[in-house]
């Protein structure tokens, strides 16, 4: 898994040299104070790095270099302290490469009625020197998060942290590496795209490899590693009685251990952050990798099944920008309803791919046959979700943009016990309801796979997407079909419109 320790957002304050030396200096202090405090709120996931004051259109030039060429910093908080000509600006947004905010805040929350004077409203201009920065941002049509209130709220710290974890997932983003082991389920439309378009819009690096590359490296994994990630196993899971040593199933496990080691090591040594998998790609494998596949999505990896390489970015994505919060995320699939009237829900699932980071309770290890594909039963884990909020999120591609789509859900516990089912499951309402909420996906064009989030909202997808520039449309409670519907042929004119002007 990524290391965001290591990661940096960059507090940025800007200023003018009109208001001397003395001004300037307590900006400086001001804004140290500030990084201070969200540095100590405990709830910044990355460290935000405190920069001088910048007076002048080189300064901001330089700290705007700096910060792209700095593989650390994710991103920029800025913040217009006193009143900064926003002219001096132009430069150093067009050489930002990073992610950045617009944090339109006040040093002090409440004016100090009794004393307040013309060297108070010098040194606090924030309320039109924000302004003044907005007015720039927009002429230059520039994506950016604006989060105004003042910076001890913890509505507004929320939002910087939440906003910083975008930047993570972004970061991430740029020059990931999907390994597709084989290629794309035959005749199926929505797992293919424009990967060529896909490395300019989100920086992903795709490439296939022949399963025959996979195999190469699972004959050179050797008893005794298997030995070690088998107790593992034992450690971690509820093992069936018949697939422990010297039972029938046994073998079938250890196949699945050799393909976790071989696919961990095939990514490690590639520097791959996710990777897919296709059940009519298995030639020279005895199983589907389920278990294993399971196993590396819980270690951080995205993952995508019958050669999804969207959703497997996309998982990865979401696994890395929500490192360290409760939750988990999972690939996953709409898979079957329940349609009783009074209760009317989704089931999720896939063939065998559910990450069990999102399991309620220890996960079972079994072993069934597949009924697809023509090889040997596989292991896999079994279990339930956790309840909860949660969303979908799709990537699709529409011919001349991407669009991602999220679906807003409420994760519930089965109805019934299902002792026949030998898969991991999901059970959710789906928003507003199942029926306008299904048909709102529907006209949208998503896919029946997602990545399926417990840990993430909305918001975070949303800033991403801006972040790459690709159409996002939320399906939530409020969500109504006609004007969904609306929204959608409205973007279609927009991209139409904005594609051309920038041919």
């Amino acid at each position: 898994m990524t290391d965001i320790k290591q990661m940096e957002v960059w507090f940025v304050t800007g200023s003018q040299h009109l208001y001397g030396a003395e001004t300037l200096k307590q900006v400086d202090v001001d804004s140290s104070t500030i990084v201070d405090a969200l540095n100590a709120s405990g709830k910044m996931p990355v460290k935000i790095v405190f920069k001088p004051v910048v007076k002048t259109p080189d300064e901001i030039l330089d700290i705007c270099i700096q910060a792209s060429s700095n593989s650390n910093c994710v991103g920029l908080i800025t913040w217009m302290h006193t009143f900064s000509p926003s002219k001096m600006w132009i430069g150093g947004l067009k050489a930002l490469s990073k992610p950045y905010m617009h944090l339109h805040t006040q040093f002090n929350r409440d004016l100090p009625w009794s004393e307040i004077d013309m060297d108070y409203m010098n040194l606090h201009q924030s309320a039109h020197g924000g302004r003044e920065y907005g007015f720039i941002n927009a002429r230059m049509r520039k994506n950016r998060k604006v989060v105004v209130g003042h910076w001890q709220d913890e509505n507004v710290q929320d939002q910087v942290a939440l906003w910083c974890r975008t930047t993570i997932g972004w970061a991430e983003s740029q020059g990931l590496k999907v390994a597709r082991f084989g290629d794309n389920m035959r005749e199926v439309a929505v797992t293919e795209g424009d990967k060529v378009e896909a490395q300019i819009k989100f920086g992903w690096q795709i490439a296939a490899y022949s399963v025959g590359d996979l195999v190469n490296g699972i004959d050179k994994v050797t008893d005794a590693e298997v030995d070690t990630l088998y107790k593992e196993y034992e450690e971690l899971y509820v093992v069936a009685e018949n697939c422990k040593p010297g039972r029938e199933y046994h073998e079938n496990v250890r196949e699945q251990a050799r393909y976790e080691i071989a696919m961990k090591r095939f990514m490690e040594e590639g520097g791959f952050g996710a990777f897919t998998t296709n059940f009519e790609n298995l030639t020279g494998l005895a199983q589907l990798p389920g278990l294993a596949s399971q196993r590396l999505m819980a270690a951080g990896y995205g993952f995508g099944a019958e050669g999804d390489w969207k959703q497997a970015a996309l998982l990865r994505i979401l696994k890395v920008m929500s490192t360290g919060m409760e939750g988990g995320n999972s690939f996953m699939e709409d898979y079957t309803y329940h349609l009783d009237p009074a209760n009317e829900a989704v089931l999720g699932s896939h063939m065998l791919e559910v990450c069990p980071s999102i399991a309620a309770k220890k996960p079972r290890l079994e072993v069934h046959p597949l009924g697809i594909g023509g090889k040997d039963a596989p292991a896999r884990l079994i279990f339930e979700s956790a309840t909860g909020d949660a969303m979908n999120v799709t990537l699709i591609d529409m011919g001349n943009r991407f669009r991602i789509i999220v679906n807003t859900l409420d994760v519930i516990e089965p109805l019934e016990a299902m002792p026949k089912l030998p898969v991991a499951s999901a059970f959710w309402k789906t928003h507003p309801n199942l029926a306008d909420g299904a048909a709102a996906w529907i006209y949208a064009g998503g896919t029946h796979h997602s990545a399926f989030s417990l840990s993430l909202t909305p918001e975070y997808i949303e800033t991403l997407a801006e972040y790459a520039d690709v159409e996002y449309v939320l399906i939530g409670k409020d969500t109504k079909v006609p004007e969904f519907k609306k929204e959608l042929k409205w973007n279609e004119v927009y991209y139409m419109l904005a594609n051309g002007l920038k041919a």
